[in-house]
This record gives structure tokens, C-alpha cells and sequence, in this order.
């Protein structure tokens, strides 16, 4: 039988993925995704994006969709809200319209890329199980069920875990000290009115030595709360979290003596909690060309959240080599080494910033940490002003 061959073979359909696979085709070139999820609808694909001006935005426009992502944007969304334990509203930014960082339900957007790709570009149920370099620069890749098939252009945008980063690096991601607690409240307006108050109408971080909830709202009406605790790798080793009142009781106990309008917003969730453990790729992450293989998103700089880059980051990394391929027609090393001159800078300076973040938020003075930030922020707008 003939092993099947792709000149271009992007593995992961997650956003960066995705949209790498529209900006080539935009510009005439054919590419094959490959994603291990069964369908679109295999799981939910988490909360809410704030989409920057630099960098996601960026990626829209070279994707040709940004009047359709406009057209999906939670209003309302960019509100921010800093408390401390005792509920205290500290800080309190409404979304007037003007901010650069309009929110968008991740589902949709990711709905939007795919819909904007001819039909069968993503292969479906297609685990990865195993890459090997050939003659050429090409590459063989191994699906889960026994096939395989080879390709020019071997792309990982296949996340944190990646199949395809063994093959550049040998980097692994470590635990940064800080685990998440996953929950949701549904319906909240009407279910849960004192939470919907306290989280507000776009984001809300709560935050503690150590700890914090920062939830925020989405465009069904529930609540998305991240339960965040700097603990040990190990914390969680003891806890069922198949047993919901169990796991509750767990987590609750990191908030004794907590507001009871933030312990709420754990108490009262409508269902199961999920743990969550942060990890990050070395700041700096950086490897030596090799032909015909690169990656993007994830796989290449998989940082901590606190900087709320990393969506926005993998749709940059996409539409940049898209484009970077597309100035280099018949020239793949050129277009990769161009395209990973602008990657490696930019990613380390974004997962500094982001471990700093991640300081600053939980550190034992906070939340004071975020106020100082806040200030700093303000501080331009104020002297203009003046």
C-alpha cells in the first residue's frame, strides 16, 4: 500500500494550528491538519480569550477574518475587577468600549477558524503516536491506528505535550508551583446572583499569599472560576477528585478565612472540579534548525497564564509562518528560519513576563502586587490627561 504523502502536515487543531492551515490558504497553499480530538464537538474547548491588538488581532486580519470575529465579541467583556480576601473591591475597570482586548468565546473562535478551511483539511481522530526524520528533510508520522504517512513540512502545534518537540528539543515542561481548581456556575444571574455581583461582567481575580480565585464571565450567562493555589506538585496526589464533596471540602479548606462570597464561588458549584496543574517550557525555549520540521504555539513556548498571552501567541506563531511560507515559495529553510528569528524574542520575552505575573499575583503582600500594577498602567493615561 502507498504511504500517503503531505507537503505540509500541521499536527494539532487547536487555534495556532488552525490558523496556520487558513492563513496557507488564503495564500494558495494546501496544508493537512491532523487532530487527535474525534470531531469538533469532542469536548469543550474552555472559557473566555482576550484577543490583543499585537498579536491575535494581528492574526485575524492575515487570516482574512477579522469582520467575523468582531461579530462575536462578548460586550461587556474587558471588565476587570481586583479584590482582596475579604471581598473588598479594590479595583474596578469598567469595559467602556475602547480597550484592545476584546473577549471571545474560545469554542466560537476556533468554530470560526474551521469553518473557514475547505472541507476534509482537518483529519479528525488522528492520534500522533510517533515522528521520524527521513532523507530530505522530510518526515514520517504515525497515527494511533497503524497508518502513517510522510510530508515535506512536518508543523507541531500539537501543545504542551508535544509529539513533534523531541525531534528539535529536549526540553520538558515543568511545574511552575501553582496548580489550578476548575469550576463553573451556571446560570448565574439567576442561579447565583451574589456570585454574578462579585465576579462582575468580565473578569474578576480575588487574590491571597499563595492563592486566589480568578473567574470570569461568559457569553452563555455561567461563570468560569480557576481555584489557584501555589502548592506542592504533589498536593493533589491524595484527593478524589471523582468525588465532588470531597475534592470541594479539599480546596475550600486553602480558604478558611476567606469572604463567604468568594468561598461561594467553589461551594456552590454546579458541577464536578478539575485540577489542573501548571506547567512551562524553560524561558528562553530555542532550538537549532533542522530541515523541515518546526513548531508553534505550545509546543514551542508553553508558558504560565498569568500573562494571558498564550491563545493569542499561538495564533500569531500560526499566521506568521503561514505568511513567512508564503514569501518564500519553494524555499521552506528560509521561510523557517525567518519565521523562528521573530518566534524565539518574542516568546521569551512574553514567558518572562508571564512567570513575573505569576509572582506578582500571589506573592505575600497580594493582592497588592496587581494594584501596583494597575497603578503603573493608569499612570501614562493620568499624565497625558494632565
Amino acid at each position: 500500500m502507498t504511504t500517503p504523502h503531505h507537503p505540509i502536515a500541521i499536527i494539532g487543531g487547536g487555534l495556532g494550528g488552525l490558523t496556520l492551515a487558513r492563513v496557507l490558504h488564503v495564500n494558495g497553499i494546501e496544508s493537512a491538519v491532523f487532530e487527535l480530538d474525534d470531531s469538533p464537538a469532542a469536548r469543550t474547548q474552555g472559557g473566555m480569550l482576550d484577543i490583543h491588538e499585537d498579536e491575535g488581532q494581528v492574526a485575524l486580519h492575515a487570516a482574512g477574518l477579522y469582520k467575523e470575529f468582531r461579530a462575536l465579541v462578548h460586550p461587556g467583556g474587558e471588565a476587570t475587577r481586583v479584590l482582596d480576601r475579604a471581598a473588598t473591591v479594590l479595583v474596578d475597570n469598567p469595559d467602556d468600549g475602547t480597550g484592545g482586548r476584546p473577549e471571545i468565546d474560545r469554542g466560537q473562535l476556533r468554530d470560526l477558524l474551521l469553518g473557514a478551511l475547505p472541507e476534509n483539511t482537518v483529519r479528525w481522530g488522528a492520534k500522533v503516536t510517533g515522528v521520524r526524520p527521513l532523507d530530505g528533510g522530510r518526515h514520517e508520522v504515525e497515527l494511533s491506528d497503524g497508518s502513517s504517512f510522510t510530508t515535506d513540512l512536518l508543523v507541531g502545534a500539537d501543545g504542551a505535550w508535544s509529539r513533534v518537540r523531541p525531534l528539535l528539543s529536549d526540553a520538558k515542561p515543568a511545574y511552575v508551583g501553582i496548580s489550578f481548581v476548575e469550576v463553573d456556575l451556571l446560570d448565574a444571574d439567576v442561579r447565583h446572583p451574589v456570585s454574578a455581583e462579585v465576579v462582575g461582567g468580565g473578569m474578576m481575580m480575588a487574590l491571597g499569599a499563595g492563592k486566589g480565585f480568578l473567574a470570569h464571565r461568559e457569553t452563555d450567562g455561567s461563570l468560569h472560576i480557576y481555584v489557584a493555589l501555589a502548592v506542592p506538585e504533589d498536593a493533589f496526589d491524595g484527593v478524589d477528585f471523582t468525588d465532588t464533596e470531597a475534592a470541594k471540602a479539599y480546596t475550600l479548606g486553602h480558604f478558611s478565612d476567606w469572604d463567604k462570597s468568594l468561598r461561594a464561588l467553589l461551594a456552590d458549584t454546579d458541577g464536578p472540579l478539575t485540577p489542573r496543574q501548571i506547567h512551562a517550557l524553560p524561558i528562553g525555549h530555542r532550538w537549532e534548525r533542522l530541515p523541515g520540521v518546526t513548531l508553534l504555539g505550545d509546543a514551542a513556548h508553553l508558558m504560565s497564564p498569568f500573562a494571558g498571552v498564550g491563545a493569542n501567541l499561538a495564533m500569531l506563531d500560526g499566521a506568521e509562518l503561514g505568511q513567512s511560507l508564503a514569501a518564500h515559495p519553494g524555499d521552506t529553510e528560509s521561510a523557517l528560519s525567518a519565521y523562528e528569528a521573530k518566534l524565539f524574542p518574542r516568546s521569551e520575552q512574553s514567558a518572562a513576563e508571564s512567570a513575573a505575573n505569576g509572582t506578582l499575583m500571589f506573592r505575600e503582600d497580594a493582592p497588592q502586587g496587581m494594584l501596583d500594577f494597575f497603578a503603573s498602567m493608569a499612570a501614562p493615561e493620568a499624565g497625558e490627561a494632565g
